[in-house]
């Protein structure tokens, strides 16, 4: 029994051309572009400005605390966390899709035997047969159409947007973590700010209340003390309890239990100095935002896809190879055991389908070009948050001085009547006044003051924070 095969320089010569016929370019992904041009500069930016370079930028407020914060927030936070696990997900699709430009590889082995019962004399006809073989099996799809490399290139695309979804996830918690931060030192210091304000009323209350008695004040004047003390008493729990509220959002925002207090409260805290932040061009922005990125990297997966979608309307090539060895005993005659190969190929060309094609075309455009109008969407609403940080921080910084001046004129009037007081030239009642109108100016100092570092915080976070796409 003779056998043929194909010898084994044919076969690898037959891959190799194979490879060559399929090696045509890797489709490239289509580029989004905005309905109107991006403007030269952002009409509230001040020239002057020079844009930061600030990787870390929570650490130019030079307050160790806070960075001690953001630093186990970004170590220990559940959502950044679920962001990275995103990334393990899209590795993994990529690597799937790669898989498919390859050929599949696998060892084949079988046994049989055969027996017919027959005579020996009808043998001949009718043989017993032992066959042991055992081969190496190649199946390969050919991507004529550039579909599999378009879905490989997709997958990249989406692998790359997740990379972007945890630096966009860390950028969201840092500025949370500060925002937080914030607030939670603002309200702490402007609860005793109250406490002390209702301190000082209450003793106006007594005060007006002695004058009535003694006839030198109505029952009009003593109710507006009181009732002036009563709304200042009111807001103490309020702030208490926005004080325990921040401290257990912090807990969470750094991965801790909320019974826990994640920041141990000061005697007094001193506020950082603003920030001189510049904001460069708005084109930058589309590089120094995570989320624009990722919306982007969306945009070029869904494109490549449509470009696969296109490709089931080219035919697709089959090749199948089986090369081994095979032993075969026949009557019980062992014959030397011989190589053997089959190469096999299949073309497949779609004719008729009643529009499923098509119709998969004209889904997956659709989907293109929704991902490029949320594309569009983002890149508008992030220059809308940039020029809306600008002019917080602009208006917060005029504001200030109106404040401070405000506070210097109280605190030179509180020493004015300090000494009339002690000289006997007026009673204590318009003393007590004074003090109450520092008060009030420095509540509303740390009210200017956290408005001021949160408009930083939220100008940092417009800007795409410290990130560079480097």
């Amino acid at each position: 029994m003779q056998k043929t095969f194909l010898p084994p320089c044919v076969f690898w010569f037959s891959i190799a051309s194979i490879f060559l016929l399929s090696g045509c370019a890797t489709p490239e992904a289509n580029i989004p572009k905005l309905e109107a041009p991006l403007s030269a500069t952002y009409h509230y930016a001040e020239a002057e400005k020079i844009a930061f370079d600030e990787i870390e930028w929570w650490k130019s407020f030079n307050d160790p605390i806070l960075t001690a914060l953001i630093e186990k927030g970004l170590e220990n936070n559940h959502d950044i966390r679920s962001a990275m696990t995103r990334i393990t997900t899209a590795n993994a699709l990529r690597d799937v899709q790669a898989s498919r430009l390859l050929p599949t590889v696998n060892l084949e082995a079988s046994a049989s035997k055969s027996h017919s019962g027959f005579p020996q004399a009808m043998k001949q006809g009718l043989p017993d047969i032992r066959a042991y073989r055992i081969g190496l099996g190649i199946d390969w799809e050919i991507d004529i159409g550039g579909g599999l490399r378009a879905a490989k290139s997709a997958a990249e695309s989406d692998a790359m947007a997740a990379e972007y979804g945890v630096v966009g996830a860390q950028l969201v918690i840092s500025s949370e973590i500060a925002r937080s931060y914030f607030t939670l030192r603002a309200v702490q210091e402007r609860l005793k700010l109250v406490e002390a304000l209702a301190a000082t009323q209450h003793e106006s209350a007594t005060v007006v209340s002695k004058r009535y008695a003694q006839g030198q004040s109505s029952q009009f004047d003593v109710d507006r003390a009181e009732a002036e003390a009563d709304t200042l008493d009111a807001q103490i729990p309020q702030l208490r309890v926005w004080v325990a509220t921040l401290q257990s959002q912090m807990a969470v925002l750094v991965g801790e239990n909320p019974s826990s207090s994640a920041v141990s409260e000061v005697d007094e805290y001193f506020w950082p100095e603003s920030q001189t932040i510049g904001v460069s061009q708005p084109s930058d922005l589309l590089r120094r935002r995570p989320d624009l990125m990722a919306a982007e990297s969306h945009y070029s997966a869904e494109s490549l896809r449509s470009k696969e979608a296109q490709s089931q309307t080219w035919p697709k090539l089959f090749v199948n190879a089986l090369v081994g060895r095979q032993d075969f005993r026949i009557n019980g005659l062992d014959l030397a055991p011989v190589p053997f190969s089959n190469v096999a190929a299949a073309f497949v060309m779609p004719i008729f389908n009643a529009g499923r094609i098509q119709a998969g075309i004209d889904a997956q455009n659709a989907q293109e070009n929704e991902a490029l109008i949320a594309w569009q969407k983002a890149v508008l609403t992030a220059l809308k948050e940039v020029e809306d940080s600008l002019i917080v921080q602009s208006e917060e910084i005029k504001r200030g001085e109106k404040v401070k001046a405000a506070l210097s004129r109280e605190s030179h009037a509180l020493k004015a009547a300090q000494s009339l007081y002690r000289e006997g030239q007026i009673d204590k009642l318009p003393l007590l006044d004074m003090q109450r109108g520092v008060l009030v100016n420095k509540i509303a100092l740390n009210e200017h003051g956290l408005q001021r570092l949160l408009s930083d915080v939220q100008l940092y976070k417009a800007l795409g924070g410290g990130w560079s796409s480097e």
